[in-house]
């Protein structure tokens, strides 16, 4: 795609998610925080956009002068960031290859994606996460992976669970949210939900139960340094912690025994926006995951104190997110000068 000589200015952020939601779901996550996502963006003087992959159509007639429309509208590097990050709740695996597909297509048509598409095939996978983090100053959580599908009465897996010990818990690889997570508390109780995901051919992470005073930490990065922590506990009786899931959440100052670690992450996955989440037993930390599009939630009955903190996150990624694409738009510029 042909560069202009000038910097440009950053208008408009795209976030693409695949349009499945249903009426009922859609007013809860406006409420927790697109709404404040677009508000935040115009008092910056962007635009936070929430569109389909299907949004977006190409005319790459003329390889040299590539046309790109967002909704009929035409977008250019200069002025236009996409978010990519991969989203695969069950309802959206038919939108799996298409993001992927695109997430490509942008980054070939010279367009600064701050999440990488590189990254979602390793976040959307909970042992490649861990894999790809796995000299991690805060030891990653233990984690078996199995594939099902037709094949899975061979019991072909079965070789993988020698170092498992019960109760486990049972996620689905790829999903958010906090979605399909169950215990096991035995091999029949493993196989029972196996043969379950074998009806969706959903992979299945196997983990740990930590205990039920387990809490997680939410440590939200940008540019590399430690913003803000969301601490977040399970409803009495459950073991998610996600907000979606009924979990409580408050901001907390970074604990002491994470501080050292959050270099490693930052130099590991350099990207503006990131949360690394951990889990707390009681005893120790462990690391869980990473989000590069995690979502800064506030719920409705939150107080003023924690509506400005939610803001300030969201504030201070959009501003990450403006940096990257000053600094992506001259390294373009320079490769053109100079080729």
């Amino acid at each position: 795609m042909e560069l202009h000589d000038e910097q440009g200015t950053l208008r408009r952020m795209v976030w693409l998610f695949p349009d499945r939601e249903s009426t009922r779901a859609t007013p809860k996550w406006h409420r927790a925080f697109w709404d404040a996502y677009a508000e935040v963006a115009a008092e910056l003087g962007l635009s936070w956009e929430s569109h389909p992959p299907d949004d977006v159509a190409v005319d790459g007639t003329d390889p040299g002068n590539l046309r790109v429309f967002v909704a009929g509208e035409p977008v250019t590097p200069a002025d236009t960031l996409f978010v990519t990050s991969l989203y695969s709740l069950p309802y959206q695996a038919m939108d799996v290859f298409n993001q992927y597909a695109l997430y490509a297509v942008l980054e070939n048509s010279g367009f600064y994606l701050p999440s990488p598409p590189w990254l979602s095939a390793t976040v959307n996978d909970k042992l490649a996460t861990l894999m790809h983090l796995k000299d991690s100053p805060i030891p990653p959580i233990p984690t078996v992976r199995i594939g099902t599908g037709r094949d899975l009465g061979h019991g072909f897996h079965e070789a993988a669970l020698a170092n498992l010990t019960f109760p486990v818990i049972v996620k689905p690889t790829g999903w958010c949210a906090g979605w399909g997570i169950c215990m096991a508390h035995n091999l029949e109780d493993l196989r029972g939900l196996l043969s379950l995901a074998q009806g969706g051919e959903t992979t299945l992470a196997l983990q740990p139960y930590l205990g039920a005073n387990t809490i997680d930490y939410r440590v939200y990065l940008i540019d590399g340094k430690p913003h803000t922590v969301a601490r977040r506990t399970p409803a009495s009786g459950t073991y998610v912690a996600n907000y979606g899931r009924g979990g409580r959440q408050e901001y907390v100052p970074l604990p002491t025994e994470l501080a050292d670690a959050m270099e490693y992450f930052a130099d590991r996955v350099p990207i503006p926006f990131l949360a690394v989440d951990f889990l707390h037993d009681g005893k120790r930390f462990w690391f869980s995951e990473i989000e590069p599009d995690a979502a800064i939630v506030c719920p409705d009955h939150d107080s003023p104190q924690v509506v400005r903190r939610q803001r300030s996150i969201i504030e201070a990624r959009f501003r990450a997110y403006r940096r990257g694409h000053t600094r992506w738009l001259g390294h373009k510029l320079k490769e053109v000068t100079h080729a």
